[in-house]
């Protein structure tokens, strides 16, 4: 019976929009797999841990760029506890298809990500009623959890913040030249200052290379877009003109409506034709895949580079031997020209845990308890905070653990400055990987020359009302 169930939810899941993060719903953003699904432990202590037993726990990890951190996370605690922890981590751009496989399995994933609530509508009969457990508890702001069919579905693992990265040396440097267009980076609170200074820092690569020594390439770093990376553009920057027109209709930021005008396509574009004038990538190329935007921003060949706070650790780790350090980036918002001066970053979340509520019992309490570990352990908050880079929203993450990442703090001012953070309303994007990849495919034409921005329109509009009918076809029979 419960294979038949998965059989039937697979058809759905088909039809389901798991939007992606820190990535990309669907553009989860990379892959590793380390795997081991051996079972251990779980039987409940009067704290109702789970201490010894049968249960296993099966993490179907959402983030690539925290895979290594999660699977020494579960190494720790299987020595700990003697609980075998297995954790996969999806391919780039596979999180959909990799959970539904997986799914299918007799041992299935005991936590796996959800994005929003269509997921949870999709994955229903999947998700455990977590309102009563101790990740639940110490949720901080227990509006970062999904509310769905009366169940608390999925609470989120961390809250995220993205803009646009900048490289503050270079800019206090550049503001020393003469005629430069600012005297200090503070000064760029629009979108048409940052185009100012994008565009006179590029016509101006090769004096600021021979004045300060740097080997830049452009103002801005490359906007890839293959599979890697394309996410960036196809849904966070996305994100502006659907925040901006949700907010003028009225409708709820994150959920969405059925049909979009394309209101502020144009600014989509201004902001765009930045990204691609201003960067040394050549246009034709953008799809290859041979570009690597984070490395050009990491050894100071771009000033500029449009991401997320999950970029602090791997920017500034030892590891991948960059040249940029913690002192030298901030990130600002991504200036819109429609409301900039109250504007914030993008603030939010696509990554919420769910438990398998199909898993055996033991399963389900060993899950719980390792969780309850992640968040309330020295090692677990150790990694989720310093090594992951991540901001949890969870009263236990005190002192040594709040996090220290440059974004967050950025995004921090300026909330307390009374900005504005716009929602991650990309997450109410239809049938994501499908209305996302006609996106890209005609931004792709528009940008190296075959094809003209009107292709672009209709993706994002038309194709809009199409995913939204397509994945809402259930609601209306």
């Amino acid at each position: 019976m419960k294979r038949k169930l998965v059989s039937l939810m697979l058809v759905a899941a088909m039809a389901a929009s798991m939007v992606v993060g820190c990535g990309n719903n669907s553009n989860d953003k990379g892959s590793n797999d380390k795997g081991k699904t051996e079972e251990a432990g779980g039987e409940k202590d009067e704290s109702g841990s789970t201490a010894s037993g049968d249960g296993r726990v099966y993490l179907l990890n959402f983030k690539p760029e925290t895979d290594q951190a999660w699977q020494d996370l579960a190494d720790v605690y299987t020595d700990e506890t003697g609980v075998e922890v297995n954790v996969l981590t999806a391919a780039d751009g596979q999180y959909s298809t990799t959970m539904q496989s997986e799914m299918a399995k007799d041992e299935a994933p005991t936590i796996f990500n959800i994005g929003n609530t269509t997921a949870a509508q999709t994955w229903n009969d999947y998700t455990l009623d977590l309102k009563d457990s101790e990740l639940y508890k110490h949720l901080t702001d227990k509006s970062l959890s999904i509310t769905y069919d009366g169940k608390i579905a999925a609470v989120a693992n961390c809250y995220e913040c993205y803009g646009i990265i900048y490289n503050k040396k270079i800019l206090n440097d550049y503001c020393t030249l003469d005629g430069a267009v600012i005297a200090s980076p503070d000064e760029i609170t629009s979108f048409d200052t940052l185009k100012a200074v994008a565009e006179d820092i590029n016509a101006r690569v090769d004096e600021i290379n021979d004045e300060f020594g740097y080997e830049l390439q452009g103002a801005f770093a490359s906007a890839g877009l293959d599979s890697g990376s394309s996410w960036r553009f196809s849904g966070h920057l996305a994100n502006m003109p659907l925040y901006y027109e949700f907010k003028d209709d009225g409708c709820d930021l994150i959920n969405g409506e059925a049909t979009i005008d394309g209101t502020y396509l144009d600014q989509y574009k201004a902001v765009w034709d930045l990204y691609v004038n201003t960067s040394g990538a050549d246009p034709k190329t953008l799809n290859s895949g041979a570009l690597n935007a984070e490395s050009e921003f990491g050894m100071e060949e771009a000033v500029f580079y449009q991401n997320g706070d999950w970029e602090f650790s791997p920017l500034t780790s030892d590891e991948n031997g960059y040249l940029v350090t913690a002192d030298d980036i901030g990130m600002m918002p991504i200036y819109f020209g429609v409301d900039d001066e109250n504007q914030g970053l993008c603030v939010g979340t696509e990554n919420y845990w769910a438990v398998n509520s199909q898993a055996s019992q033991e399963d389900i309490d060993a899950t719980l308890a390792f969780l309850e570990w992640v968040i309330t352990s020295d090692e677990g908050r150790d990694a989720i905070t310093n090594t992951m880079g991540l901001s949890a929203p969870y009263d236990t993450f005190t002192g040594d653990y709040e996090s220290a990442n440059a974004f967050v703090q950025d995004s921090n001012a300026l909330m307390s400055a009374g900005k504005t953070s716009v929602a991650w309303s990309f997450n109410a994007t239809p049938n994501v990987d499908d209305w996302r990849a006609d996106v890209v495919s005609a931004l792709t034409a528009y940008t190296d020359g075959s094809g003209d921005w009107d292709a672009v329109k209709t993706a994002f509009v038309d194709g809009w009302a199409n995913q939204w009918t397509l994945a809402h076809e259930d609601d209306a029979q």
